[in-house]
């Protein structure tokens, strides 16, 4: 059975029932479940985004801005000017965010996120969690895990789908780090880049934000044994 991305699982919530059953026969079969706005169509956009994080520059977007302008210009076909648009838009629009609002104060370190940590078994499923950026700091002589993740769907996810990235984020961290630092639910944290929305796992946790990852395994594995 092939590895299962969240966006795979909010494209079954948002299917037909018919259409989930699709989607469960197409997973047995281990075919490529590709979510809408699928591969590289944001990777632009998202891949300067993150790295504005990184670097908290944000003068990063103005130029990914003019480099995808000068490919825009000599574009023919019109469903690829069309993606290099609608990246434009969301780096133009991403300039109003606030990235200090999604660190902490203190400085952060980048880590490195090895392949094979990135499926997470839940339930017989196998999830991947793939965050743009993992990192450690140090907060009152705690030392802190967190993590970020830039995400991208044209008309952008509601506040619910955002939550299932953020509880993906958590797990991944607790399962791997949680022995050598403190997971901060705070700042396990997803954005939609096409909407300006973040959800953090402590909005979960305090019941502001539903648990829907769960619920959508569960209606996988329920379809399976039928």
């Amino acid at each position: 059975m092939k590895k299962i991305t969240i966006k795979n699982l909010i494209d079954f919530r948002r299917k037909s029932d018919r259409s989930k059953v699709t989607f469960l026969n197409n997973l047995k079969a281990e075919k490529s479940l590709q979510a809408e706005g699928g591969g590289d169509y944001w990777v632009s956009c998202v891949s300067a985004i993150s790295n504005s994080f990184k670097e908290n520059d944000k003068s990063l977007l103005n130029k990914k801005v003019d480099e995808i302008h000068e490919k825009l210009a000599h574009a023919t076909a019109n469903i690829t000017k069309t993606q290099y648009q609608r990246n434009i838009i969301i780096l133009e629009s991403f300039e109003d965010f606030d990235l200090d609002n999604v660190k902490p104060t203190s400085d952060i370190q980048i880590l490195k996120q090895p392949k094979e940590k990135s499926i997470i078994q839940i339930d017989g499923l196998s999830i991947e969690s793939k965050p743009s950026h993992v990192y450690s700091f140090s907060e009152n002589g705690s030392d802190e895990i967190a993590a970020i993740w830039f995400v991208a769907k044209l008309d952008g996810y509601d506040t619910n789908e955002l939550g299932m990235f953020a509880d993906i984020i958590f797990r991944y961290l607790d399962r791997h780090y949680s022995s050598k630092y403190y997971v901060n639910k705070s700042f396990c944290i997803s954005v939609d880049v096409f909407t300006g929305r973040k959800v953090r796992y402590a909005d979960l946790e305090n019941g502001s934000v539903p648990m829907l990852l769960d619920n959508t395994i569960a209606q996988i594995n329920k379809l399976k044994a039928n």
